[in-house]
């Protein structure tokens, strides 16, 4: 029998902090007990496609303080990714997707308890979302959220998968637990709503990079630094409205035919500065990295690493040991622009979005 994963609000870890040096690991979470357990257990009865040690980790240097890991078989032994055409593209049940997969790889079924009002007083509704592991783990915990499987989505967000994003963050007590999303034409190898969920232990600075306010009244910002994104940031009482907005992007992407890739970490509070040692601290709310960038359809594979969720937020899996050793940050960060929009593109698209989240 599935094991049952029930939260609601009070289960959110408000007072997380990033650790200023003294190496104490926070108490972890009954969320992250149970993810890190069942995924613990996973690996070590094989289900995986290979055995994920401790990876090959170094800090690149350069002021972008890139995180490179070297996994060789992420590269050599994943599943090879359907081949995309569009970003529109509808869920085909006739190619690999998560109603076929051996059910032992499921840790747990996440439901939330919510209170609705109804004319005769309270109700309880329960949402359900699968956690399964990702066989070709690219980091300790890996795995899967997917919705509802059997509704059998197309990998296009909805405002419910973003807040259950963002919920799961915010369930974590670990500051290095992160999650992403990679849509079609943005290295998505899956057609079936699902994101990824993921540990790395290690500070990146999309949590604390400096962005300007674009729409207030949604939080909106755009990032003041490499690569070229758009910010939001929520703390706990506001995940609904903030998902809602990031929605609201996410659908202009996708009717305006442009692939993105979403990256959800705690974070600091949004500030155009840097900031005091305190602030830069401080993780009770989650920032959520939103770039769009150009669409890649077809076997189009980068020989060092693909430009994705995690390559985008500046945390680098290497497949081959040559790269991993020898790649500069300006290495890095020509291989990323090669993904990015254009610089004219970009702002065309930021006045887009700003009219269109103004107007709504």
């Amino acid at each position: 029998m599935t094991l049952q994963f029930v939260y609601n609000g009070q289960d959110f870890v408000t007072e997380a902090q990033r650790s200023s040096g003294n190496g104490i690991a926070p108490e972890p979470s009954n969320f992250d007990l149970t993810i890190q357990a069942g995924w613990s257990d996973r690996m070590n009865r094989g289900l995986f496609r290979y055995h994920l040690d401790d990876l090959q980790t170094r800090i690149m240097p350069g002021p972008h303080g890139y995180v490179a890991q070297l996994n060789i078989q992420r590269g050599l032994q994943r599943r090879k990714p359907e081949e995309i055409l569009s970003i529109k593209q509808e869920f085909n049940a006739n190619q690999f997707n998560f109603n076929n997969i051996d059910p032992e790889e499921v840790i747990f079924e996440m439901t939330k308890v919510v209170e609705g009002r109804k004319e005769k007083g309270q109700l309880h509704e329960r949402w359900r979302v699968v956690v399964l592991v990702n066989v070709s783990p690219l980091e300790f915990g890996h795995f899967l959220f997917v919705q509802e499987p059997s509704c059998c989505l197309p990998q296009v967000l909805t405002s419910f998968s973003i807040q259950v994003g963002i919920e799961s963050v915010l369930l974590s007590s670990d500051p290095g637990f992160r999650v992403g999303f990679n849509s079609l034409g943005a290295f998505a190898s899956v057609n079936h709503l699902h994101l990824h969920g993921y540990y790395l232990h290690h500070e990146l600075q999309i949590e604390s990079v400096p962005v300007k306010l674009l729409v207030p009244e949604k939080g909106f910002y755009r990032l003041l630094d490499f690569p070229a994104g758009f910010l939001f940031y929520t703390e706990s009482e506001c995940v609904v409205k903030v998902a809602r907005a990031i929605c609201q992007v996410t659908d202009f992407l996708v009717e305006s035919n442009t692939a993105h890739n979403l990256f959800l970490t705690r974070g600091s509070p949004p500030s155009d500065q840097i900031q005091d040692e305190k602030d830069h601290c401080s993780r009770k709310g989650v920032r959520i990295a939103v770039w769009p960038r150009t669409s890649c359809f077809g076997a189009k594979d980068e020989s060092a690493f693909n430009v994705a969720l995690c390559e985008l937020a500046g945390h680098l899996p290497f497949k081959n040991k040559k790269d991993y050793e020898l790649s500069t940050e300006k290495d890095v960060k020509d291989v990323i622009e090669r993904y990015l929009l254009p610089e004219a593109e970009f702002h065309t698209l930021e006045q887009h979005l700003t009219r269109h989240l103004t107007d709504l």
